[in-house]
């Protein structure tokens, strides 16, 4: 096999596997729109939140994995459960603007109540997953990656199946077209909300404790949900498999820009190239590759 060809598919190998681990993360912004048709912008700060309450388990307290991932996952739930109760639950019905401002004062809350609270330092979040790489001819693939797509796959498949076969599923779409309507149907819109980011808050935890693990935890975690934004927007807002076709498309694009582009400008360029294909879909699908359009007439 040709060296350059190998090298190739090493480039995309390794985007794919990164792609679908961005999509896990790009799912929680999609059950929050889904639900409220608002952004949550709140979303790396909860992996963020997740990664440190994983870790502190684990390094701090001395826990075994599987109770540091039960209080990861159950932190946040409970933390989703008490958001909606406490602050957005009086915005229902209120112009999404509200919602979305109020996700944004929560962000810059948590990013400071993080390290507050454990520490500003990197802290490891060891899995019990070999280090070295599973090496195929020229694919170098770190396991890490694997597990963590993996996993992507399996919850991504099983929203997508809760929110086109189920009884619950359906009725968080119809709150996310309106809200009013919903209600006067007799859906119960407060219930609906509270079911929504208590997912978000496991799909915050299952990211947290993957992506803690590979590049450890600390205050820089949140910027993987930055990292993710093309990706919803790429794929659709309010689209599973959106967020699963973006996830890839992204993962690809920055590994291959890196691996042949970083050499000839020194580096950085997976941290900009998300963003240009960001602005060419505002471009020419703002709406996204499996979006619903919506038009206005004003």
């Amino acid at each position: 096999m040709p060296e350059a060809f190998g090298f190739f598919l090493l480039l995309m190998s390794n985007g794919v596997l990164i792609g679908l681990m961005y999509s896990l993360i790009a799912l929680g912004f999609v059950l929050v729109y889904k639900a409220t048709d608002a952004l949550n912008f709140a979303q790396g700060e909860f992996v963020m939140i997740a990664g440190f309450v994983a870790a502190a388990f684990l390094g701090v307290y001395g826990a075994p994995l599987w109770l540091a991932v039960a209080a990861g996952l159950a932190g946040m739930i409970g933390f989703g459960f008490g958001l909606e109760r406490v602050v957005l639950r009086r915005l229902i019905g209120r112009p999404i603007i509200a919602v979305v401002m109020a996700t944004i004062g929560l962000a810059a809350i948590l990013r400071g109540v993080g390290p507050l609270t454990w520490g500003a330092e990197t802290k490891p979040l060891p899995l019990p997953i070999r280090d070295e790489p599973f090496v195929w001819g020229p694919l170098f693939i770190p396991p890490i990656q694997l597990v963590g797509a993996a996993v992507s796959i399996g919850f991504l498949v099983a929203f997508g199946w809760f929110f086109l076969k189920s009884r619950k599923g359906i009725a968080m779409r119809a709150v996310a077209d309106s809200q009013q309507v919903a209600m006067a149907t007799g859906i119960n819109v407060e219930r609906y909300f509270a079911l929504a980011w208590a997912m978000t808050g496991i799909v915050s935890a299952l990211g947290g404790i993957i992506w803690g693990s590979l590049i450890g935890v600390d205050v820089f975690l949140a910027l993987v949900g930055f990292k993710v934004f093309p990706v919803v927007i790429l794929g659709g807002l309010d689209s599973i498999p959106g967020a699963i076709l973006g996830g890839l498309i992204i993962g690809i694009v920055e590994n291959v820009a890196a691996g042949y582009l970083d050499p000839y400008v020194g580096g950085g360029t997976k941290d900009f190239a998300p963003y240009v294909v960001m602005i060419l879909a505002l471009m020419f699908r703002p709406y996204g590759i499996f979006g619903k359009k919506i038009i206005e007439r004003v």
